[in-house]
C-alpha cells in the first residue's frame, strides 16, 4: 500500500503544481504539514516529494524544505540602482510595502555610522511579482528625513527624496540565519539562510546620510559582479574581503545600492 500511496500523493501534488497553487521560489508546506494533510507518514510524503524532484518539478535545500524551482532574482553589484529598478529591468513587477515609519533612537551599530541623535527609521517589505523578496530597513538623520512622510517613502526611494547630492555607497554582504520576524515576513523557516546586506550611502561632501539593511532569502537571490579584465587580482574594483567578528571572511562591495 505504501508504494501506491506515495504515487497518489505525488499525483495530487503534481496537479496542484500544474494549477499554480505553489508558485516558483515559494516553499511548500513542511513534510510534517503534508503528512498531516494527506494522512500519511513522513516517509511516504518524502518519497512522493522525491518523485517530483526527479521530474524537475521540486527542489529542496537544507534548512529551507521543498520549493518550486525558479530562476534566482539577480542584482548587479557593478552599478548604483534601486532594487525596484533592477527588478523592473528584468521584467519583474516590483512593489514595496511600508511596515514601520517613525523617528527612533538608533541601535549602537547604526549610531556608529550616522550618530546617536534621533533617526528616521523606515521598515518595508519588497515584493517581486507579488512574492516577498526582501525585508529592508533604512535609517537617515532626522534633519534630512523630518520633511518626509510615510506616503513619500512608499512611492519613491530615499535617493530621490533626500535634499542632498549623493556620491556613492559602500555595501557589505554576509550570510546569517533568518530571525523569526524576518522568516514570517519572507515566508521561510526561522533559522534558514538569508543574505544580509548593509549599505552606507554618502553625500557629495563625504557625510554618511543613509544606512540600509536588506535581508534576502538566500535561495531566491544572486548578486552578480562583472570582471571586465584579467589582472593581478580577480576581484573587481571596489570588491574586497572583510573579516567578520568571528574571524570569518565575507564579501564587500563599494559600489552598489538598492
Amino acid at each position: 500500500m505504501r508504494a501506491v500511496r506515495y504515487l497518489e500523493i505525488a499525483g495530487d501534488l503534481r496537479q496542484r503544481l500544474a494549477a499554480g497553487e505553489f508558485v516558483g521560489g515559494r516553499l511548500l508546506p513542511s513534510e510534517a504539514e503534508l503528512s498531516a494533510a494527506y494522512g500519511a507518514s513522513r516517509v511516504t510524503v518524502r518519497k512522493a516529494l522525491e518523485e517530483l524532484r526527479a521530474d524537475g518539478l521540486l527542489e529542496s535545500r537544507q534548512g529551507f524544505g521543498w520549493f518550486v524551482p525558479a530562476d534566482p532574482l539577480q542584482q548587479s553589484l557593478g552599478r548604483l540602482g534601486t532594487i525596484e529598478a533592477q527588478l523592473a529591468a528584468s521584467g519583474v513587477d516590483a512593489e514595496r510595502r511600508i511596515l514601520d515609519f517613525g523617528f527612533v533612537k538608533p541601535p549602537a551599530w547604526v549610531a556608529a555610522v550616522l550618530g546617536t541623535g534621533s533617526l528616521l527609521r523606515v521598515r518595508r517589505l519588497n515584493l517581486a511579482d507579488g512574492q516577498p523578496f526582501a525585508r529592508v530597513t533604512v535609517w537617515c538623520p532626522e534633519r534630512l528625513g523630518s520633511a518626509l512622510s510615510r506616503d513619500d517613502v512608499g512611492r519613491a526611494s530615499f535617493y530621490e527624496l533626500l535634499p542632498v547630492e549623493l556620491a556613492g555607497a559602500t555595501q557589505t554582504i554576509g550570510a546569517a540565519p533568518a530571525a523569526a520576524d524576518d522568516a514570517e515576513l519572507l515566508g521561510i523557516p526561522a533559522g534558514s539562510p538569508v543574505l544580509v546586506c548593509r549599505r552606507t550611502t554618502t553625500s557629495s561632501d563625504g557625510e554618511a546620510v543613509l544606512l540600509a539593511e536588506h535581508i534576502f532569502p538566500a535561495h531566491r537571490t544572486e548578486f552578480v559582479v562583472e570582471l571586465p579584465h584579467a589582472g593581478s587580482s580577480m576581484a573587481p574594483e571596489g570588491l574586497q574581503l572583510t573579516t567578520g567578528p568571528n574571524g570569518r571572511s565575507r564579501p564587500a562591495n563599494g559600489g552598489a545600492r538598492a
